[in-house]
């Protein structure tokens, strides 16, 4: 029978510095793997990653120093049968901070445990710990990986990563919290310039929408249980297609996506262009994966009030004509929404002609669809 071994490799110093820089991954996502590295360093492990209790997925953040084993582990379909997450959830779920192989195996166990023997030792690694933390109702765990050399988590060392926990805690809620508002913040700046837009996740469910989209939204393009849906068969694959490489593929890899054309059966298109989330919403917490722009064909939007005014100099009066001019509407029809006389418009309609250049009303109105 096996005798487990544990000395005291954690420096409870370190972890303590290191802790207080947590605050800055809520700000810069992308600096995760470095302080989990120095956490890593700290706790006498080989390395770190991140796990959802109930999601998990390639992209987990990781210290480089696991990237091959983690990559196995789900290469190999491990992540699907690991007793480790079905011993270790319920625990931290009843309030455990800390749990390590002593507290989900007998040694008997561990020396039989085809996980450990097949996958582990492969790769140098044996002994491991988990530190819950929550990131709003989501319970998430950060793992530390040992070698067999370095020794197992004793009881002084779980200790050590108990303070942790909080850290984690409060990061994580705070990062999720940062990262909705900045994502709220992409899609409502598009929509002061009529730009339809959407963010999702990595698993193509719809984070956040600006107003913008809603005139855009009809049998033929719709969201439902949280996802955007085309009737467009070509369309609808290209989209399953995106989701497929969002959930496939790491969060800091770049999209490969061409525009989506969804052809409707009574209107004119709408292009979707995908672009990626960058910033503080890319936090693992949140899951943004893309923005989607939607540029419906058939609508012509009114340019900026103000933009107009300012780039051609425009009165006020002229500015609400061009404006309205701008989305297809003849001297008359624009006439009677402003409420003004014909005499009236096509007096402003001279002026405005003059002040950009132009001379016929669709040359007016292509001028300013570039604004």
């Amino acid at each position: 029978m096996g005798i487990f071994v544990a000395k005291r490799r954690i420096d409870a110093e370190g972890l303590l510095t290191v802790s207080r820089r947590l605050g800055d991954a809520a700000i810069d996502p992308a600096i995760w793997p470095e302080i989990m590295e120095e956490i890593s360093t700290s706790a006498g492990a080989m390395g770190a990653l991140l796990l959802q209790s109930d999601v998990r997925t390639s992209d987990v953040p990781r210290t480089e120093s696991i990237g091959e084993v983690i990559d196995d582990y789900f290469a190999t379909g491990w992540h699907a049968r690991d007793i480790r997450a079905v011993r270790a959830v319920p625990r931290l779920l009843a309030g455990e901070k800390v749990v390590t192989d002593h507290d989900i195996y007998t040694p008997v166990e561990l020396e039989c445990s085809g996980f450990y023997n097949e996958l582990l030792a492969k790769h140098g690694l044996k002994w491991w710990a988990v530190v819950g933390f929550w990131a709003g109702p989501s319970l998430w765990g950060l793992a530390f990986q040992r070698s067999a050399d370095q020794g197992s988590f004793g009881d002084f060392e779980k200790r050590a990563l108990v303070p942790l926990a909080q850290r984690l805690t409060e990061t994580a809620t705070l990062s999720k919290a940062v990262g909705k508002v900045v994502l709220s913040g992409m899609t409502s700046a598009l929509h002061l310039v009529s730009q339809p837009a959407l963010a999702l996740d990595r698993f193509g469910l719809v984070l956040d929408m600006n107003a913008a989209v809603e005139p855009i939204l009809d049998d033929e393009i719709n969201i439902r249980h949280r996802r955007l849906c085309v009737h467009n068969k070509r369309a609808k694959l290209q989209l399953d297609a995106l989701v497929d490489q969002m959930r496939t593929t790491p969060d800091t890899s770049a999209l490969s996506v061409s525009p989506i054309a969804v052809q409707r059966l009574t209107k004119p298109p709408v292009v979707i262009r995908v672009l990626p989330v960058d910033g503080a919403a890319r936090t693992p917490f949140l899951g943004a994966r893309a923005l989607l722009l939607l540029t419906d064909l058939g609508r012509k939007s009114r340019p900026h009030l103000e933009m107009l005014a300012v780039t051609f100099g425009l009165s006020p009066a002229e500015t609400r004509l061009a404006s309205v001019i701008a989305t297809g509407l003849s001297t008359e029809q624009a006439a009677e929404e402003l409420g003004i006389t014909r005499a009236t418009a096509r007096n402003q309609l001279k002026a405005v002609f003059a002040k950009t250049g132009t001379h016929r009303q669709a040359e007016l109105a292509a001028l300013l669809a570039r604004l």
